[in-house]
C-alpha cells in the first residue's frame, strides 16, 4: 500500500510551506486528510491507467514524486557507506514493488478490495511482533474478512487480482522495516527522496515498454503529476506533521481505517459498488488491524513500565 506507516522515517518534505495551511486541521484532520488524499489518489489512477496501462501510471507517480522529492530536500549523495546506500536501495525496492503490485491489483478487483487485502501485510507484521494470544483473535477476524471478500468462497475474487494486492502488501510490511531503518541512516527527508528515485529508476523501462510514446503526453502527464501530489507528496507531509502532535500507536489505528476510505473513494470516484458482504470483510479486516495494533501499543507500554 503506499502509504506512510508509524514505521516510516520521521522525514518532512516541505514542512514549513504545509505546517501553516494545514496545522489548524489537528493531528487527527491531518492523518484523514492525508488517508483521503491517497485514496482518492488511487482513484485517480485507475481512471488513468486506460490511457497509460498499470506500469505506465506507476511509472508516471514514481517519477514525478521523486522530482519534487529531490528538487525540495536535495539530498546529499557523497559521504554515505555502502551500508546506507544498500539499505536506502531496498527501501526503494520496496516502494517500487508496493506500487507496482498494487495498481496491478486495482486493474483487476475494486479499490476497496484491494487495500483491504493490502492491509494484511502490515497486520501480519503487527501480529507476529507481538506475539501475544489475543492476536490469534485479530488475525481470525482478518481471516474471516478475507473469507467474505470472495463472498464465502476466496476463488470469486480475480485471483491475480488477489494475489497482486496480498504481495503489494507484504511489500507494505517490508517498507515498513526498512523505512525505519532508512530514516535512522539519512537527515530529514533525503533517505525517502533517494529511495522515490531509486524506485522510479527501476520502473522506468517496465513503464516506458507498456505505454511508450503515450508518457509523453501532456493530459496523462499532467493527470500523472496528480497521482504522485495526491498519493505522496500530499500525504507524507500530512501524516508527518500529525505524527508530531499524534501518539504513533494512535497514528496506527486510524491508518486502519485505510480500507473504508478506499471503499469510499471507490463509490465516489468510479462507481465502484461493494456487495453487504464484501463491506462487511472491510469492516472485519479494520476492526483487526485496529486490534492488533493496540495489542502491540498496550505490549510496549508494559515492556517500559517493567
Amino acid at each position: 500500500m503506499e502509504h506512510p506507516t508509524p514505521g516510516a522515517p520521521a522525514e518532512d518534505p516541505s514542512p514549513r510551506a504545509t505546517a501553516g495551511r494545514f496545522g489548524s486541521l489537528g493531528p487527527v484532520g491531518l492523518v484523514l486528510a492525508g488517508g483521503v488524499s491517497v485514496q482518492f489518489g488511487a482513484a485517480l489512477a485507475v481512471g488513468l491507467m486506460p490511457r497509460a496501462g498499470a506500469l505506465g501510471v506507476v511509472t508516471l507517480r514514481l517519477t514525478v514524486a521523486a522530482v519534487v522529492l529531490m528538487l525540495i530536500c536535495r539530498p546529499r549523495v557523497r559521504g554515505h557507506s555502502r551500508a546506507d546506500w544498500g539499505t536506502v536501495v531496498v527501501f526503494g525496492v520496496t516502494l517500487a514493488g508496493m506500487n507496482g503490485l498494487f495498481y496491478q491489483a486495482v486493474e483487476r478487483i475494486p479499490l476497496g478490495l484491494a487495500v483491504t487485502l493490502e492491509v494484511l501485510g502490515p497486520l501480519a507484521l503487527s501480529v507476529l511482533a507481538s506475539r501475544r494470544l489475543v492476536n490469534l483473535v485479530w488475525a481470525g477476524l482478518a481471516l474471516a474478512g478475507v473469507f467474505l471478500l470472495g463472498g464465502g468462497d476466496l476463488g470469486g475474487l480475480d485471483p491475480a487480482g488477489a494475489a497482486f494486492a496480498l504481495g503489494a502488501g507484504a511489500m507494505w510490511a517490508g517498507y515498513i522495516v526498512f523505512s525505519a531503518r532508512t530514516g535512522r541512516r539519512f537527515p530529514q527527508a533525503d533517505g525517502l527522496a533517494l529511495a522515490m528515485a531509486v524506485g522510479a529508476l527501476l520502473f522506468l523501462p517496465l513503464g516506458v515498454a507498456e505505454a511508450g510514446a503515450k508518457l509523453l503526453d501532456p493530459v496523462t502527464i499532467a493527470l500523472g503529476a496528480a497521482v504522485a501530489l495526491l498519493s505522496s507528496v500530499l500525504p507524507y507531509t500530512l501524516e508527518l506533521l500529525a505524527l508530531r502532535r499524534l501518539p504513533a500507536p494512535t497514528f496506527a489505528v486510524m491508518m486502519s481505517l485505510e480500507p473504508a476510505i478506499a471503499a469510499a473513494a471507490g463509490f465516489l470516484v468510479l462507481d465502484q459498488v461493494l456487495t453487504a458482504a464484501q463491506s462487511a470483510a472491510i469492516a472485519l479486516v479494520v476492526v483487526a488491524s485496529m486490534g492488533a495494533v493496540r495489542t502491540q501499543a498496550a505490549l510496549r507500554r508494559g515492556e517500559r513500565r517493567a
